[in-house]
């Protein structure tokens, strides 16, 4: 491994750190820097050598060093996914000011799909912040007022679905964090590439529904997961889609 992407590698790993306390404080409207890191269950501050990205966890067996409650394995897992979209966006980017948009919306796309999962509910900040940051991603003025267009359509178009799916229904049918996200794959991929995410999403999202035998899943993991992998082979993409349609 290079120097290079070990960096990033160990670089987006002390950012998925500091993920998992907005994940775990912002839902309850605590502060992400007061106070210092510490055991929720015992309260006791953290070492420096606790709060080490993932071998922290490992070492201590998943468990507090201090009164031995369980730590949940969500710590690591979003430490190692954080590290892994950091250099995989580094490789696709290099290091850039692109880069460091995308790393940022979607270490916070990541951060909404794991409050999603744990809460069934999602803040605004965090996601206005992605779809900020998925406004101007381009950096150009022209180019940002069609981002902006075309996140205005995907919001609008599940805002339409939302009405008439919870009609049918009778209940509530999709999130307006849901509807956000939409708005921010729309302003990154535009309507078409845009579009097959959507569908992606749902075809993500099909099997663990199956598997689970749940009715009612968190929806954003599916969409930022499916955003992600669209980003990423958007050529391949945009190949398939106009060989199905010409």
């Amino acid at each position: 491994m290079s120097l290079d992407i070990l960096f990033i590698l160990l670089l987006g790993l002390a950012i998925g750190s500091f993920l998992n306390v907005v994940i775990h404080r912002v839902p309850k409207g605590e502060s992400v820097v007061f106070p210092s890191s510490h055991c929720p269950k015992c309260g006791v501050k953290l070492r420096f050598w606790h709060n080490i990205p993932v071998l922290s966890w490992l070492f201590l067996q998943g468990r507090c060093g201090f009164c031995n409650s369980k730590i949940s394995v969500r710590y690591p897992i979003v430490e190692s996914l954080t590290g892994a979209i950091f250099v995989v966006l580094y490789l696709k980017l290099g290091f850039t000011s692109q880069f460091l948009i995308m790393v940022s919306l979607f270490s916070t796309l990541l951060t909404l799909a794991v409050i999603d999962l744990e809460y069934r509910a999602v803040p605004d900040s965090l996601n206005l912040l992605a779809l900020t940051l998925a406004i101007i991603h381009p950096l150009d003025l022209n180019l940002i007022f069609e981002t902006l267009q075309n996140s205005l359509i995907f919001g609008g178009a599940f805002s339409f679905l939302r009405f008439y799916v919870s009609f049918f229904v009778g209940k509530e049918a999709m999130g307006e964090g849901d509807i956000m996200v939409a708005g921010t794959i729309g302003a990154i991929l535009g309507i078409w590439t845009g579009t097959f995410a959507i569908f992606l999403s749902s075809i993500l999202a099909i099997p663990v529904i199956l598997l689970t035998k749940q009715r009612e899943m968190p929806f954003i993991p599916f969409l930022a997961l499916s955003l992600f992998i669209v980003y990423l082979f958007e050529k391949e993409v945009i190949s398939f889609l106009n060989y199905l349609l010409y």
